[in-house]
């Protein structure tokens, strides 16, 4: 690890002296519309560069080292409507803007998936965004957690810390997480395997919902959730940021401490974040034994911007551990039970104390302990009349599990997985409205299994990619698209072991084989054509078409053990075709200074989905197999395809009535109907399908309320999900979820003293009236019985308040 830290140290030292460009800069003044007075502290941010800054106490402002092209700019301030512009570097050197108070805020400029930083409205898939200011405003137990609620976007759970996200009904490796510029990997194939980013250094977030394998290749059949640091300080900022949080219903502390800095180009921002909870509850089940844990972060960049370009150099470090839960009870009292050793020796169960239940840092058997250590170099070039970037990354993912109490503290799974991860484009700079870019990216990646129990294969891992994207306007039309070839090699190892199940290097006549070698190799087409249209300035619409792809991953080719999160026994088929989808989106949305509306609409057809299916003995009844390392014998499960349709949308509106300029009334609505061809009415829906979802708040910001508070904003809201009863139901994986309305409320506001913010304040209660629920995307709806109340499983957390501070501290401005 130290050797890769310190080779791509040196590489950014090269880059650093990369040769000089010509140089320009942009500046202006920032204006109120009511009476033309500047606006201080106004947000003002080039996407494709990386770069921006904040109007001075006047309203000025300046962004030099900018080379030669057109890009999007981005002009924000907290109680006006945003403006996003288009301004050529080479020809206007003074940008002078003019903001309208309003809280109208539709519009945003992504860069996930295009071909460079373009808006929302102009692109033809739906993204949504999320801000800082978002997360701040609501609570969460992890990343995944504080975006689920956005329309299309949803969580498969494993109790508070364990969440894995999906988009439109899809999930584990048909979602790409992007994080610091490089696809997040973690092993994503597992049920119990979340994903390791801290949530408090995520500024910004993308979900980009649709196939996006034409820019980041397999696994990208469902969309891409791109986590975005925040941009860089303008030139001669040091800052730092204090936060701090505690939520009622686990006890959670939380703390990030960040600084950051700009001097002269030089840049810098590192990060140490903390979080600590004990078991959460709920009021039909009490506190949830053994669904505590403990996250330690640590993060930091460094690099230089220049007129060249720039140079980023990320490091960073996530250590989580947490319990398992499994929902065990006494059969006559229905409390939690722990294991414990017997006298004998043998693994036994007894009642979880409530001490043990409130205990921090307390992680008996079942425990997972996850590392993940990550270092990305981001360059960028202005060569020629485009930008070159070049980024590589470098992974190491440890997921080890203690479930064994007969073998003490030791970790029966051990998985390694190694990743390097490489990414070369060039765009050419807009000319004639015309964009275009160009690239290969792909990753390298080896895992090893240094456990005791197996599930999966050792494996080598390569990924090519080559594509191209284009994009141009006419008039009020965009059309854009691109196209691409993917190929990936996947190279199992052997496994033996003796008679017992210990593995063996040397293997002999009585061994047991227990993974052959094998050598795939699989080949994909990505595409995609959509345009946008703007009927008159309120009004637009979107539509698009596009493939994507996926190659089976190790679990689905190479499985042969008992998951003992399930447990069942696991078969995987080394001859799976990769999956193929076409999916048709479409789009209609108004924007109006009253009220914003949009409605989306998808039909996705995927050939060759990859499913499990549960295989049936010879003499009836379940087939039963017995992983002898492992210890345990489970219901047999082998690795199918067929083909599936998923079809829904989504649809927003959010009421902001020019005369009352701090409301918002916001409303969506989301749904999903996802089916497998071809199937019998037991096995015709997919699992784990997202039910419909229902979503309105209502939020009044009061800009000023005197010179103590600023930004003061109050809100309620509900999320109610419809009875889900389309389900997978023919081996009992599933059962009809009932429906269930969550009430939530926030309030916050900025503590100041001459206008300067000296702390800010954040209060927000989610299940507000302690509904008690089991969502159908948790896997702890399907824990054991407790025979006191009759009730299977184990239900969601109850009511939480979560307070949240915090502190700006200007170090030089």
């Amino acid at each position: 690890m130290k050797k890769i830290y310190s080779y791509l140290f040196c590489i950014a030292l090269c880059c650093f002296g990369a040769r000089a460009y010509a140089q320009h800069e942009i500046f202006g003044k920032v204006s109120n519309a009511k009476d033309s007075t500047g606006i201080s502290d106004v947000y003002i941010y080039l996407a494709d560069l990386k770069t921006g800054t904040v109007t001075d106490a006047d309203g000025q402002y300046v962004i030099k080292n900018i080379p030669a092209g057109i890009y999007q700019i981005e002009v924000k301030h907290i109680g006006y409507a945003s403006q996003i512009m288009e301004v050529n570097a080479s020809e206007t050197p003074t940008l002078n803007v003019v903001l309208h108070e309003s809280t109208q805020h539709i519009n945003e400029v992504i860069v996930t998936g295009v071909s460079s930083a373009a808006t929302t409205q102009n692109t033809p898939i739906s993204v949504n965004v999320l801000t800082d200011m978002d997360f701040k405003q609501s609570s969460a137990t992890n990343i995944i957690d504080a975006i689920a609620n956005s329309p299309g976007v949803s969580q498969i759970t494993d109790g508070p810390a364990i969440s894995k996200p999906v988009i439109r009904g899809l999930s584990y490796n048909r979602v790409v997480v992007v994080n610091d510029g490089v696809r997040q990997e973690g092993q994503q194939w597992g049920d119990e395997f979340g994903i390791e980013v801290d949530e408090y250094s995520v500024n910004r977030v993308e979900v980009y919902k649709g196939p996006a394998s034409l820019r980041y290749g397999s696994d990208a059949m469902a969309g891409v959730i791109n986590m975005l640091a925040a941009p860089t300080l303008k030139e001669g900022q040091i800052k730092a940021n204090v936060l701090a949080n505690y939520q009622s219903n686990n006890g959670l502390f939380g703390e990030s401490f960040n600084l950051a800095g700009n001097i002269k180009g030089f840049v810098w921002d590192v990060r140490y974040s903390n979080k600590t909870a004990h078991s959460y509850k709920n009021k039909y089940d009490g506190y949830v034994w053994n669904s505590a844990y403990a996250e330690s972060n640590g993060k930091g960049m460094v690099g230089i911007n220049r007129k060249w370009g720039y140079s980023h150099l990320t490091m960073s470090v996530f250590d989580l551990k947490l319990g398992i839960t499994e929902g065990t009870r006494d059969s006559t009292t229905g409390k939690f039970t722990k294991h414990v050793l017997a006298s004998d020796g043998s693994d036994s169960m007894a009642i979880a104390s409530d001490k043990e239940l409130k205990d921090y840092n307390n992680f008996p058997i079942i425990h997972q302990h996850v590392r993940h250590y990550k270092a990305v170099l981001d360059n960028q070039f202005a060569i020629g009349k485009g930008l070159l970037g070049v980024r590589i990354g470098y992974q190491e993912n440890f997921r080890q599990e203690a479930n064994d109490i007969t073998r003490g503290d030791t970790y029966n799974n051990s998985f390694f997985l190694r990743t390097i991860n490489y990414d070369v484009r060039y765009a050419i700079s807009n000319k004639n409205n015309f964009e275009f870019s160009v690239g290969v990216n792909g990753m390298k990646q080896s895992s090893e299994n240094r456990g005791i129990v197996y599930l999966i294969p050792a494996y080598n891992l390569f990924d090519f990619g080559v594509f191209s994207i284009a994009k141009k306007t006419i008039g009020r039309l965009s059309i854009s698209g691109g196209l691409r070839y993917d190929n990936r090699q996947l190279m199992a190892k052997d496994l033996y072991t003796d008679s017992s199940g210990v593995k063996v290097d040397n293997p002999d006549g009585n061994s047991v084989h227990r993974f052959t070698a094998y050598n795939s190799n699989f080949a994909g087409v990505s595409a995609s054509l959509g345009a946008t249209y703007d009927f008159t300035k309120k009004i637009y619409g979107k539509i698009n078409v596009s493939r994507g792809y996926r190659a089976p991953n190790i679990a689905e080719s190479g499985s042969n053990g008992i998951h003992d999160g399930t447990p069942f026994y696991e078969i995987g088929d080394v001859k799976l075709k990769p999956e193929s989808s076409l999916q048709f989106d479409a789009t209609l949305g108004v924007n109006t200074e009253n009220y914003s509306a949009e409605v989306n609409a998808f039909v996705n057809q995927i050939n060759n989905y990859i499913f499990a299916v549960k295989l049936g003995s010879t003499s009836g009844g379940d087939s039963i197999r017995t992983d002898v390392v492992a210890g345990m014998s489970g219901p047999t499960f082998k690795y199918v395809s067929g083909d599936a349709v998923l079809s829904g949308g989504e649809a927003v509106l959010d009421i902001h009535p020019s005369v009352l300029k701090g409301l918002h009334f916001k409303n969506s609505f989301s749904m999903v109907n996802a089916i497998q061809k071809n199937q019998g009415d037991s096995t015709k829906y997919l699992p784990y399908t997202p039910p419909l979802k229902f979503q309105s708040e209502l939020k009044y910001i009061f800009p000023k309320v005197s010179n103590l508070l600023k930004n003061v904003y109050l809100k309620v809201g509900i999320d109610h999900y419809f009875e889900q009863n389309k389900i997978y139901y023919k081996f009992d994986n599933e059962t009809v979820t009932p429906a269930y309305t969550l009430v939530n409320a926030g309030v916050g506001a900025d503590i100041t003293n001459n206008d300067h913010t000296l702390f800010s304040l954040y209060i927000y209660c989610s299940n507000l009236t302690d509904e008690a629920y089991q969502s159908n995307m948790s896997r702890l709806k399907y824990g054991g019985t407790n025979n006191t109340t009759g009730r299977t499983g184990v239900y969601n957390m109850g009511r939480n308040i979560s307070f949240k501070v915090v502190i700006p501290i200007d170090i030089k401005k």
